[in-house]
């Protein structure tokens, strides 16, 4: 199973844990798993075209899943998800 770690506003959703555990063969198997589980992630995660919202960057141990084939990235056992939250203001 890989970890996935969530920003610190989103742990309110997952029983208040900073990383769980989760299976998925790749990124989007990882989010369905998420969701099944803490289903009232779904409208935060993701917009009603089910595309995960721009304010929101996943990474594969520090590599940012554009660069590694999108939702469609594969995923090992060991490997660090990690989504981030995107920071706007002046």
């Amino acid at each position: 199973m890989a970890v996935m770690r969530f920003p610190a506003l989103m742990k309110y959703y997952v029983e208040n844990q900073a990383e769980i555990l989760v299976a998925g063969s790749t990124v989007r198997e990882l989010f369905s798993n998420v969701l099944k589980k803490y289903p009232t992630l779904k409208p935060h995660l993701f917009d009603a075209n089910g595309d995960l919202r721009r304010h929101f960057n996943v990474f594969v141990n520090g590599i940012h899943i554009r660069e590694l084939g999108g939702m469609d990235a594969a995923l090992k056992d060991d490997d660090k998800v990690i989504l981030m939250a995107s920071a706007a203001g002046g």
